[in-house]
């Protein structure tokens, strides 16, 4: 990674242009064209570097439910786990911990009915029960941009 590599990593993070062709306008302030700038980004991408490109939203505020839910889920049935979970448009993340709870999510739903509802099937199309599901009580605003 050069320092154009880092500098489009910071512009990603806290000044992505909002605009009909956002990579056109970071290549313009980097001294790359569109191309570069996709080429680069995509070739982060396929190093792990980047995770993913997209808004964070507060989601109480659009009207929508969300929760951070932790399963326990025994080896072998994880990789099932995992594709039910990530089958449901509303799992924002979905990562492995090394816990006793070893499987964690985060859900957004329509409702919090909703909500109860989706980890319901996920229980019955799984066969793991007990799914903690932990609501935010408080929202604190964190920053987690890291500067490159």
């Amino acid at each position: 990674m050069d320092e154009t590599d880092r500098k489009i990593l910071n512009m990603l993070q806290r000044d992505f242009p909002i605009e009909a062709e956002p990579f056109r306008r970071i290549g313009e302030k980097v001294g790359l064209s569109e191309a570069e700038v996709l080429k680069r980004v995509e070739k982060l991408k396929d190093e792990g570097i980047i995770r993913r490109i997209g808004a964070v939203f507060v989601t109480k505020k659009l009207g929508y439910a969300s929760t951070l839910c932790a399963a326990e889920v025994p080896e072998e049935t994880i990789g099932n786990f995992i594709d039910v979970v990530n089958s449901y448009k509303g799992v924002t993340h979905n990562y492995r911990r090394n816990h006793r709870y070893n499987i964690w999510f985060t859900l957004i739903a329509s409702s919090d009915d909703e909500i109860g509802k989706i980890l319901g099937e996920i229980e019955d199309k799984t066969g793991i029960s007990g799914i903690l599901d932990m609501r935010a009580t408080k929202q604190f605003k964190i920053d987690a941009t890291f500067d490159m």
